[in-house]
């Protein structure tokens, strides 16, 4: 059995915001041909994408020819909007979490779903998490890995994961076991990257280790044990750079340890003690997916494809089978980690 933890999904029909909301920016889309559409950001193209991309009947044909059981469903981290102002893209989120939460109703043996949120507000995306668990039956939220808040509006509010006003999504979070799954976007230096795809090459990688670091040494799993986290894209550069991070906690914890003691291989595999946070598998290369399983265990390595974008994992799972695990190994990694993150019951 596999459950795809990392998929993406937008509804066909999409209003042009821009309109509504009275400014520019926002995501729409125009569909220029046959099962096809580009997503417009103004006059640019930011993606084509093709039907797979908002038809369940679509997902469901390419789930079965790859033998995938369930995706877990969130939306297109461009759609984030935390520089909007914060009661539109609260109004986003709901029409987006509202679709999801529909998509994964029509078919709830194939789809599992997590919502967005508007994290520049962090008390209505508190919220908005309560209502996509409680009253959606959604299993918890995408989150980028920092919000860059008001960035339209006269100044950039940067907020990494580990600033205190975001402690009500992280309360609420755990009240209500919601998972958090955490998605590079708008990278850090993408200023500096303007060609040859860098910020998704490089920036996203980076983008996720700046995530883990602030969490981890912002003390966030500290006050918030029953908090479940992952992180996309194999926990991008954090696993091949925890040595430097490790070493640097150890030479200035005047300057790393000033709001959490704990090291930060502390949150790393011991033994039979798996990590404490999850990421996916989706890294592209054996050994570098043998490294993830040993610095943070199977129990906290699940399968991950971006499906249905081009640097996801064309087969999911392949990589994993590709591997020389024992059964138990393999059916952790392609299904029953996703299982625990997400709270979903076997059978």
């Amino acid at each position: 059995m596999k459950i795809d933890l990392h998929t993406h999904i937008l509804p066909r029909d999409w209003p042009d915001l821009d309109a509504k909301y009275g400014y520019p920016g926002f995501v729409r889309l125009d569909h220029y041909k046959p099962c096809c559409a580009r997503m417009m950001i103004g006059d640019r193209v930011f993606r084509e994408v093709t039907d797979n991309v908002w038809d369940p009947k679509r997902r469901i044909e390419e789930m079965d020819r790859e033998k995938v059981a369930i995706q877990v469903l969130s939306t297109v981290p461009v759609m984030f909007s935390y520089w909007a102002k914060p009661h539109h893209t609260l109004d986003l989120s709901r029409r987006l979490n509202d679709h999801i939460a529909d998509v994964v109703r029509d078919h709830p043996k194939r789809f599992a779903g997590l919502a967005t949120i508007p994290l520049q507000d962090p008390d209505l995306a508190a919220e908005e998490l309560e209502r996509s668990v409680c009253e959606l039956g959604l299993r918890g939220a995408q989150i980028g890995t920092h919000v860059d808040a008001n960035q339209h509006f006269g100044r950039i509010d940067t907020l990494n994961l580990d600033n205190a006003s975001l402690q009500p999504v992280w309360s609420t979070a755990q009240q209500f076991n919601a998972a958090i799954f955490v998605h590079p976007w708008d990278m850090v230096g993408k200023e500096r990257m303007p060609k040859y795809w860098l910020p998704w090459l490089v920036g996203m990688p980076a983008e996720t280790s700046l995530a883990i670091c602030s969490m981890i040494f912002g003390g966030v799993f500290e006050r918030f044990p029953k908090l479940r986290v992952a992180f996309a894209h194999g926990g991008g550069c954090f696993p091949f750079t925890i040595g430097r991070i490790e070493h640097g906690f150890q030479v200035r914890p005047d300057l790393c340890g000033i709001e959490n003691d704990a090291t930060p291989r502390s949150y790393l595999a011991r033994g039979k003690i798996p990590a404490r946070f999850y990421v996916d598998s989706l890294v592209h290369d054996a050994d570098t997916l043998k490294y993830l399983i040993k610095l943070f265990g199977a129990q906290r390595v699940a399968l991950g494809s971006d499906y249905p974008f081009p640097l996801g994992e064309t087969h999911p799972g392949k990589l994993i089978a590709s591997l020389k695990l024992s059964s138990k190994e393999k059916a952790r990694l392609l299904s029953e980690t996703a299982r625990e993150f997400l709270g979903i019951r076997s059978g």
